[in-house]
């Protein structure tokens, strides 16, 4: 499976990254742990498939069916689908209607099936709809930095995890382990690593590399090229 990514076009407080790929044989990938839930399409022999796909905690097997075109959005921290909040689909998946006509139905409405070149018009569109939201974490962060200015750190967490349905401690975590990923994948040695991202030593690296992406430090300096869902670098600082 070769992935195509790219950011998304004037939609960057909305959409991450949009990515489309296309598996020839049936297969299993690696899916490594993310913090953003996703928007999937996929066509098998001219069958519409389409869900939402949870933030994931943890590196997991997924299966790949074969002759399957597959087109995803990745959305921000804190974007909402309503009426799906986050935290129920964490490790999980949620498949959508779809018509006889092909579309597919959101929020009570059918959508026609967007392509890789105008997803961006369709996001917009659920945004317009006002079933697509994204709240201000910035917001949070402030909060958390001037205390005297806003409510508790309690409730804080609370509607941090009720926005994006997981804890600032786990989203930090992810991102950190992803970005290791990235640099080890870039070539970087396992010190370097350690030393940039803060991890204690080499075994804390190690522990976070099996739990949220399945690979090695070995392996991805190898450039083990075993399907995953490793599409793109991540965020130049973890949690940003």
């Amino acid at each position: 499976m070769r992935f195509e990514h790219r950011d998304a076009e004037n939609d960057a407080s909305i959409v991450d990254r949009v990515w489309r790929t296309r598996s020839d044989a049936e297969d299993t990938m690696t899916s490594a742990a993310r913090t953003c839930w996703q928007l999937i399409l996929s066509r098998t022999q001219g069958r519409l498939l389409a869900g939402l796909r949870g933030p994931e905690t943890r590196a997991s097997t997924a299966p790949v069916p074969p002759d399957t075109e597959f087109l995803g959005v990745r959305f921000a921290l804190g974007t909402v689908l309503r009426p799906h909040s986050v935290a129920s689909i964490i490790d999980g998946y949620v498949p959508f209607p779809v018509t006889d006509s092909g579309r597919i139905v959101i929020g009570g409405e059918d959508w026609e099936v967007p392509t890789y070149e105008n997803i961006e018009h369709f996001v917009r569109r659920l945004r317009d709809a006002g079933l697509l939201v994204r709240s201000r974490l910035g917001d949070e962060e402030h909060v958390a930095e001037h205390p005297e200015a806003g409510p508790t750190e309690r409730t804080r967490q609370r509607r941090y995890r009720a926005i994006t349905g997981l804890s600032q401690t786990a989203v930090r975590q992810i991102d950190r382990v992803n970005a290791a990923a990235t640099m080890l994948r870039d070539g970087h040695d396992w010190r370097t690593v350690v030393e940039t991202l803060g991890y204690f030593d080499q075994a804390h690296l190690a522990h976070a590399l099996r739990r949220y992406v399945g690979r090695t430090a070995r392996e991805l300096r190898a450039g083990d090229h075993a399907a995953m869902s490793f599409l793109y670098k991540t965020r130049p600082r973890p949690g940003s």
